[in-house]
């Protein structure tokens, strides 16, 4: 009794103007992201530098002989990068695709709560598969599974926590990002840094743990967690058809979530051919010591925490004068921006020839500029599914939005494939045009969009 009137008077508790609740779930989700970042700073250097670098090696992976025959009947003989390239695709790619299907058992069978803790368990279970390099790719495939059924769950009970309408709603998410990336910032020092230096299996190890205390979180902080939207809805509410409203509403948000594709496709380079040139490319030695070329992938959570609430301030300031951009205008200019970023790279390609070391500050820069971008997109989107969703199947419109990543996630692996068959100039030229192609395109349909969603969301 007293430990429930303890829940109830917490539940009721604010910190910073917001249910504290979220901040359960900003942890649950900087633990959760902790080892999700983890394990892909070390995944692409991992597969080249040494589990497939050796033919030996590689045959004992259970199941790759027959993924790459499979692959290779499509896109021919490829070479260690570029293998290493398609699995890095297909797998983040699959952990974006797998949540369509989470969002539909929670929203029809196990709840949210549930759901996530079966995600959670499943996700551990991979991490610290991934000692065995003979169960490289069942791992992979525990990690998938256990993110469908944890990402779209975690995301809606964010939104869960506010009425509809709710203009804190925005900002919450924007919060809810931060807890993503306090994660995404530690995981490449503290993972990256034991799997380069101690080890593979020490760095993988160490996201298996980060996973572990964000469900230990998540429990601990259980009575400040919503309802599941399967349980405040009635029977008739869950089981009624849509209205032609809701259906456009879905329409809309298919459109948005086709061209995020565009977006995910050239954003996840960081963890890939992106990392690759961190690795090869750049010059990492300071004041005498080596620094692991892993941490190049914090420099992006670090400028969120750093621009974040820069931004807010700034679109706050721009709602006071009414000229705060649309989510869609928004969005548009996430992609115009990130693509934009790959100007850096082009120029660097250029002045970073054959087999030179060039300075860091080239990362750094084009991570300023795609961190600017993801601000304006990602944040936004994830906001925009909850508000616009109709609430039956909110958890299954969030897996909607994160299918959008699955194909932008293969892409990223598909895209690159061409990292060493073309110039480094023309391959990031490519991906700059496809960024800003995209860009253009959000503008172009903001005006259909707006009608239908409706002009300030």
């Amino acid at each position: 009794m007293v430990r429930n009137a303890v829940k109830n008077k917490l539940a009721n508790k604010e910190f910073f103007g917001h249910p504290a609740g979220l901040f359960v779930l900003f942890f649950t989700e900087m633990w959760e992201r902790f080892s999700f970042y983890g394990m892909r700073a070390l995944l692409i250097l991992y597969m080249t530098k040494y589990l497939l670098l050796d033919p030996a090696r590689a045959n004992e992976v259970l199941g790759y002989n027959e993924l790459y025959a499979f692959l290779a009947r499509i896109f021919g003989e490829m070479t260690v990068q570029q293998a290493s390239s398609q699995i890095y695709g297909l797998y983040t790619g699959l952990v974006y695709f797998t949540p369509f299907f989470g969002g539909m058992l929670a929203d029809r069978y196990l709840g949210q709560n549930r759901t996530v803790y079966v995600g959670g368990f499943l996700m551990a279970i991979g991490h610290f598969l991934m000692a065995s390099e003979q169960a490289f790719l069942l791992a992979l495939l525990f990690l998938i599974v256990g993110n469908g059924a944890f990402k779209p769950n975690i995301s809606t009970q964010v939104g869960n926590l506010y009425p509809e309408g709710d203009p804190r709603r925005d900002s919450a998410f924007t919060i809810f990002y931060m807890g993503i990336n306090l994660g995404a910032f530690l995981s490449p020092l503290i993972c990256g840094t034991l799997g380069q230096t101690l080890g593979w299996h020490w760095g993988f190890g160490a996201a298996g743990v980060g996973m572990l205390l964000g469900l230990t979180v998540y429990w601990a902080g259980s009575g400040l967690i919503p309802k599941d939207s399967m349980h405040t809805l009635t029977k008739e509410e869950t089981n009624r058809p849509l209205t032609s409203t809701e259906w456009k509403a879905v329409g809309a948000l298919g459109v948005l979530a086709i061209l995020n594709i565009f977006f995910w496709a050239i954003y996840e380079q960081q963890g890939n051919t992106l990392q690759l040139w961190a690795d090869d490319k750049t010059n990492w030695m300071f004041a005498g010591i080596q620094i692991p070329s892993t941490w190049f992938q914090s420099f992006n959570p670090l400028m969120i925490f750093m621009f974040a609430p820069l931004l807010n301030i700034f679109w706050g300031w721009q709602n006071k004068r009414g000229k705060e951009p649309t989510s869609v205008v928004k969005m548009g200019m996430g992609c115009v921006l990130v693509g934009s970023a790959y100007i850096l790279m082009i120029l660097a390609a250029k002045a970073v020839p054959g087999v030179e070391k060039g300075s860091v500050m080239w990362l750094v820069g084009t991570i300023f500029v795609f961190t600017l971008g993801e601000l304006y997109l990602s944040p936004i989107g994830l906001s925009l599914v909850t508000k616009v969703s109709p609430r039956p199947i909110v958890s299954m419109m969030m897996g909607v939005w994160f299918l959008s990543s699955f194909f932008g996630n293969y892409a990223t692996g598909f895209i690159g494939t061409f990292y060493e068959t073309m110039s480094k100039d023309t391959y990031f030229l490519m991906l700059c045009l496809m960024g800003i192609g995209t860009g253009l395109l959000f503008f172009a349909l903001r005006r259909p969009l707006e009608r239908t969603i409706g002009k300030h969301v």
